[in-house]
Formats: C-alpha cells, sequence, structure tokens
C-alpha cells in the first residue's frame, strides 16, 4: 500500500493491471502539467537560482518535476557532499520530484578532475541515495513502480492519460566504453533498458492510453540515425523506438538533455525515412541557459502534448 501525502490526494490514484502492472496515476483532468529541467545546477549562480526556480514551478500549477540528469558540471567533482547536497534540494520541492541520472554524476566520474571515482560505484551511491525509496523525493510523493532492485533509477508512473518511464542512458554514447565491443556494464543495462521500453508500451496499449513518455539523459543522436550513422550506444533503443511507436495508435514522447538546446520537434523517422507524426521530442534547457519545460497534457486537443518555455530567472517585461 502506498502512502500519499493527504494534500496529494485530491491528484492522486491507483490503476491496477494485473498485480505485477499496478501504476500510481494522478487524477483526471482537462490538462496536467509537468515541469522539465536537466543538465542543472552547473555553477554557483545555477545553484543559488535553482531553488527560486523550483518554488516558481511549484506555483505555476506543474504537478510533479522531471530532472532528465546531469545535476553537475562535468568537470566538478561526484563527492557524497555534492550528492547530499542535490538531493536536499531535490528533496525540498514542493511538489513531487522524479530524477534520471546523467552522465555527469556517474559514467564520466573516473575523470581525474571528478575525483577519479570507480563509475559503478559512484551509480551504486546514487541509487543509495535518490531511490531507496518506493516513491519520488519532494515534500508531496508519487508513489513509483521500480523495474528491479537491480535498476532502481528505472520506474514507471502515470500522469493522466499518459504513461511516463524514467530510463538510465547516459550520454557520452551510453557508456559503451573506448572499444569496439561494448562495455560490460552496458551489455548488462542495456537489455533492462529495451525491456523497460516494451514493457511501458505493453502497459499502454493495454490501458488504451493516449500516450507513452520517455524521459532520460542523452541525446542519443536522432539526425545520425536518420542518416543511417547511428551511435553504437544508442542504436538498439532507437530501432526499438522506431518500430514501437510505428505499431502503437497513440502519442510518443521523449524527453532528454545532454546537449543543451531546449527545443521540441519530431525527429525519428520510420525506415524509409519519412517523419514518425506521433512522435516527439523535447530537449531541456541546459547550461549556460537555465530555464524550464512546462508540459502541457491535454486530451481533447488537437495535439496531446505541448510545451512552453520558461528561462530562468524570467525576463522582466517590457
Amino acid at each position: 500500500m502506498f502512502t500519499v501525502n493527504l494534500r496529494f490526494c485530491r491528484f492522486l490514484r491507483s490503476t491496477v493491471v494485473g498485480a505485477l502492472l499496478a501504476l500510481p496515476a494522478l487524477a483526471p483532468a482537462e490538462t496536467w502539467r509537468v515541469a522539465l529541467i536537466g543538465d542543472t545546477p552547473y555553477s554557483a549562480f545555477e545553484r543559488a537560482e535553482l531553488p527560486k526556480m523550483l518554488e516558481a514551478i511549484a506555483d505555476s500549477g506543474s504537478e510533479l518535476v522531471i530532472h532528465v540528469g546531469d545535476i553537475k558540471h562535468g568537470k566538478d567533482r561526484c563527492d557524497d557532499a555534492l550528492f547530499a547536497d542535490r538531493h536536499a534540494l531535490f528533496d525540498a520541492s514542493r511538489i513531487p520530484f522524479v530524477f534520471v541520472p546523467g552522465d555527469n554524476e556517474w559514467s564520466d566520474c573516473e575523470r581525474l578532475s571528478n575525483g577519479g571515482y570507480a563509475p559503478l560505484e559512484r551509480l551504486g551511491a546514487l541509487r543509495r541515495r535518490f531511490w531507496a525509496q518506493p516513491e519520488s523525493l519532494g515534500r508531496q510523493r508519487l508513489p513509483l513502480l521500480r523495474q528491479s532492485a537491480a535498476y532502481p533509477e528505472h520506474t514507471r508512473f502515470r500522469v493522466g492519460p499518459v504513461l511516463f518511464a524514467t530510463l538510465n542512458l547516459p550520454g557520452g554514447n551510453n557508456n559503451w566504453g573506448m572499444k569496439e565491443t561494448p562495455s560490460r556494464e552496458f551489455s548488462e543495462r542495456n537489455p533492462q533498458v529495451l525491456a523497460w521500453v516494451r514493457a511501458a508500451f505493453q502497459v499502454a496499449r493495454q490501458e488504451k492510453l493516449a500516450g507513452v513518455a520517455f524521459a532520460m539523459q542523452a541525446n542519443p543522436g536522432f539526425k545520425h540515425f536518420a542518416q543511417g550513422l547511428p551511435h553504437s550506444g544508442y542504436r538498439e533503443l532507437l530501432e526499438l523506438l522506431r518500430s514501437e511507436t510505428a505499431n502503437f495508435a497513440g502519442q510518443v514522447l521523449v524527453i532528454h538533455g545532454d546537449t543543451h538546446q531546449s527545443r521540441i520537434d519530431h525527429p525519428l523517422r520510420d525506415s524509409a525515412g519519412k517523419p514518425l507524426a506521433n512522435f516527439t521530442r523535447v530537449e531541456t534547457h541546459g547550461y549556460p541557459f537555465m530555464g524550464w519545460t512546462q508540459l502541457l497534457i491535454r486530451p481533447e486537443a488537437a495535439s496531446l502534448f505541448h510545451t512552453e518555455p520558461h528561462p530562468w530567472p524570467p525576463r522582466e517585461r517590457p
């Protein structure tokens, strides 16, 4: 049984599809609002501004925040003290806060400037701190369905008619490594990522949902994939997304950061090179451009997903 903040109960309900498909969900409404952020905080300025931005997000009527990873600059150390600081910052959010890991906080931590850590040790430290409980961070908590104890960062939850799934898919070619053959870590984790994607589509079809959304850190290289030059670490994922999207009646959304270019477009193409109209990509703001994107889910609108960018600090009106 999930324990939910009573104030949050007016949003929250649980949808059960068999014993293994119990999914928490936010209650029906005409429009649902989700705040999307990533690649922040990278500097002392951003660290000081992020609490203010999270307050503004809560004031906006957003029902939760999704952070798609990279919680520090790539040159900064991956120390426990930094992890503790970010955990406290995210956990202070007035609304539920869902965090997806990025390469800056685990797969790149072996850099000397990052402290020379073993990446898997740092990923383990993140798992113990950020995903130890069966719910989100934040002063209001959202129950999350986790893939397994081994991969607790892979979660699912419902927001209205959309099923969300989080994926541990870091930048830097998904931790493939520097050789032609993939690293052991990639070879063990990537099948779990693909299985979680398949499971999300399966649930969305069974429940006849309007959409399915995936949150991950890496930009998987849609342009190169369309040109027949996929990155080795993302090829299987993009092939799977292409086949599943083509056979899904609803809308598909991928949310990522990594390349620090706030945008929304339709970059996934079928095998003939034609854009898949029911696939949308949203990339969050990223350093040095701070901000957040509000995702609006409107089942009755012509487009299920609508976005509103919010640069930070807010621009003064003339």
